[in-house]
């Protein structure tokens, strides 16, 4: 037996041997999940496959990085595996696919701002107000219909009849021609546009099932309808598909993730063996029963139960803030202390919270001890005005057709191209079904433009020199050279602190430029601009830099340090207004999915802290503790003063324990009073969901819990008592 195999424990390496069929691992937190995926792709080389013949497809890529790292180490042709995030991997399908698509290989991507200026383009195109129909929220509605493999076609006969939604419908339609139009995909139509072109393609579709014989998928928990369909396209007939995840861990149900594909599982895939790594390298096995005690309150959810080899740990450290600039300063006290001490360096430490805005308290608390700190989830590198204003130059070269990057420098320095004169050559484009580019090279022809016609046309020719310069030179040349002609640095030029800050990023963005041209084996522009796009900021995050970290729960997934604060554990924040005021049972779990995950970043230190009040949208509020500090048994906890020194527990929440409930039995009576109007097999219609079928209704104390099969595959659990329903 393989030398490597010897680390593991029992299940881990049951999970690795076993390669043929399907293979479900609910991994907890910190149980070596990295570990049993690497080597169950050395397993698999060993016996012989083709790594031609497998792809590992996670979330980041940080974890694709280190997952191929590690391959690479063990095995000779570890480089040879495809190792990609969601996006990378269909990204990559799509450039050598597009055609059969309708696009051209150079296509665009927009990232979020790109997104909501077109949508901002086409309800100004309808005459919409965009007070009422904001291009903020009009993009997530569109997200989340991608998110569900919904089309314009189909949203439109989903909300017939409903005045607002029939809007953004035209809205949806009318932003999906424009992104065909400009060679451009958002975000979203990434993933949504590789499911099309592998459902409408069977020949491309067989193709990459021929070659994707074994698929490997992490943090299956987090991925939506459109994620879920894609796997299941690529494990094809074969069926070789390995997932790992833990639905304790399903913390972006907000942005489409569904839990109940991770949980669903087996019937999906009848024949799947199920693993569970439910031993901890990670965290003192206190910290691991305080997430316990949380997490076993929620119902939908596998059975399993964290533990560790590791020492017990000291008990989980309770501070009771004035407010919230108090509890800044109790964290930056403690950091300075231990960090005094010698006990600690300060990238031991991370401040995690529920919303980005209660950071401003703790970095202001970091500032003034003299403390140094990152904070990640704020304003991402590629975000910036300077960074954006280079890559639309970038975007406008390779795609000539992207009208977002053509208006976004059209006058970036200022060439006297004023907004009326845009206006008329965008009117002018749409008129003759021209791209703004091909406007701009007839603007003589453009009416009313008169004399503002030259600088339009220079811009023009300017932007065709440095696309031919593009074919010869690398992508390091071309930024110099638009820096250059453009003299774009001079804006910077008054030595404030904000213009050092601005020409300090564009030199790292030359910088990692040079990086890609030496590192990368397509060293196109396309290329680079394909790597920029897919980047998250939690990428950059970086264990060797001396400082604390400042981030949300939600950016803290995957990530882990030696001692965690997390602040703001109050009602009303964490859980938000809106898990507690939804009424719904799945809201408030995946808030407590969110508990557990904050908790369990930590190693040996867990500290939690609450205020008797807090300053939140200019006003003070009080609320009471979290319901989660109550969920933890008192045995687990010590309150601690102003200085970390503990103190005993009068008045402190640990008084407030409630007892776990029993979870509720599988055969409870059926509610007394109520009565559907419905019954398996029935067709019902769900408002925004459209239609769907009633798959399954459970009796569930007080209410019914139905399950719907929506039209689209998506399958929802609501009570019956939550939402109305037409039988159809």
């Amino acid at each position: 037996m393989s030398e490597y195999l010897s680390g593991l424990n029992p299940a881990q390496k049951e999970a690795v041997l076993h390669t043929e069929g399907p293979l479900l691992i609910f991994a907890g937190a910190g149980s070596g999940k990295t570990r049993v995926l690497t080597y169950r792709i050395v397993r698999l080389l060993e016996m012989g496959v083709d790594p031609f013949h497998i792809i590992a497809i996670t979330f980041t890529n940080k974890a694709a990085k280190e997952m191929r790292e590690r391959i690479q180490a063990i095995s000779p042709v570890g480089d040879q595996i495809w190792v990609s995030t969601f996006h990378a991997a269909c990204t990559g399908i799509l450039r050598r696919e597009s055609e059969a698509l309708g696009f051209q290989k150079g296509f665009s991507i927009y990232d979020t701002a790109d997104s909501q200026r077109l949508i901002k383009e086409c309800i100004k195109e309808l005459n919409l107000s965009e007070a009422y129909y904001t291009p903020r929220a009009v993009a997530a509605t569109i997200s989340a219909q991608k998110n569900e493999l919904i089309t314009p076609k189909k949203y439109e006969q989903m909300v017939a009849g409903n005045f607002r939604e029939s809007n953004v419908a035209d809205i949806y339609t009318k932003y999906q021609q424009r992104l065909t139009d400009m060679n451009a995909l958002d975000f979203d139509d990434i993933i949504f546009k590789t499911v099309e072109l592998l459902q409408n393609n069977q020949d491309i579709r067989l193709k990459y099932q021929n070659r994707f014989r074994y698929v490997l998928v992490d943090e299956y928990q987090d991925t939506n309808h459109a994620q879920y369909k894609l796997v299941n396209l690529l494990s094809g007939y074969a069926q070789n598909l390995c997932v790992v995840g833990d639905d304790d861990q399903s913390i972006y149900g907000w942005r489409g993730a569904n839990v109940e594909n991770i949980l669903q599982f087996e019937k999906d895939y009848p024949s799947a063996k199920i693993v569970k790594l439910e031993e901890n390298y990670r965290s003192t096995q206190t910290i691991l029963d305080a997430a316990n005690d949380v997490i076993s309150r929620n119902y939908n959810r596998a059975d399993k139960q964290l533990w560790t080899e590791n020492s017990k740990g000291g008990p989980v450290r309770i501070y009771l803030a004035t407010n919230e600039r108090d509890e800044g300063a109790f964290v930056a006290r403690t950091v300075k202390e231990m960090v005094a001490q010698g006990s600690a360096n300060y990238n031991d430490f991370a401040v995690l919270y529920r919303a980005n805005a209660q950071a401003r308290a703790v970095e202001d608390a970091l500032v003034g001890a003299g403390v140094p700190y990152r904070i990640f989830g704020g304003v991402r590198f590629y975000e910036h005005m300077e960074i954006k204003d280079i890559l639309a130059y970038l975007k406008a070269i390779n795609n000539q057709a992207d009208d977002i990057a053509h208006l976004r420098i059209i006058n970036v320095p200022k060439r006297g191209i004023g907004n009326a004169t845009i206006s008329k050559v965008q009117a002018y484009a749409l008129e003759h079904g021209l791209t703004l580019a091909q406007a701009l090279s007839e603007a003589a022809k453009v009416p009313g433009i008169g004399k503002k016609a030259a600088p339009v046309t220079a811009f023009a020719d300017f932007m065709l020199d440095l696309a031919s310069y593009a074919l010869d030179n690398s992508v390091p040349s071309l930024i110099k050279k638009i820096l250059s002609q453009t003299k774009y640095l001079d804006m910077f030029a008054d030595d404030t602190p904000e213009s050092e800050e601005r020409v300090a990023n564009v030199m790292e963005l030359v910088a990692t430029a040079n990086t890609f041209e030496k590192e990368s084996a397509d060293k196109s522009l396309g290329k680079f601009l394909e790597d920029v796009a897919l980047v998250a900021d939690i990428d950059n995050y970086q264990e060797s830099a001396n400082a604390v970290s400042l981030m949300t729960m939600h950016s803290a997934k995957g990530l882990e340090f030696n001692a965690v604060f997390v602040v703001g554990m109050e009602e009303y924040l964490f859980p938000t207004p809106r898990s507690m005021e939804s009424g719904s049972e799945a809201d408030m779990e995946e808030e407590r999915r969110l508990c557990y995950v904050a908790f369990t970043r930590a190693k040996h230190i867990l500290h939690l802290s609450h205020a008797l009040s807090r300053m939140r949208f200019d006003k003070i509020t009080r609320n009471p503790p979290s319901r989660f500090l109550s969920e933890i048994n008192p045995a687990r906890l010590v309150p601690v003063n102003a200085y970390g020194k503990a103190k005993g527990f009068a008045g402190s929440v640990a008084s407030d324990y409630v007892p776990p409930p029993p979870k509720p039995k599988l055969d409870l009576p059926p509610p007394k009073n109520k009565e559907l109007q419905f019954k398996v097999g029935d067709k019902v219609r769900l408002g925004k969901y459209g239609v769907g079928e009633v798959v399954e209704i459970r009796n569930a104390g007080a209410d019914y819990e139905v399950t719907f099969a929506l039209e689209n595959g998506v399958r929802k659990k609501i009570m019956a008592n939550l939402m109305k329903v037409a039988k159809k």
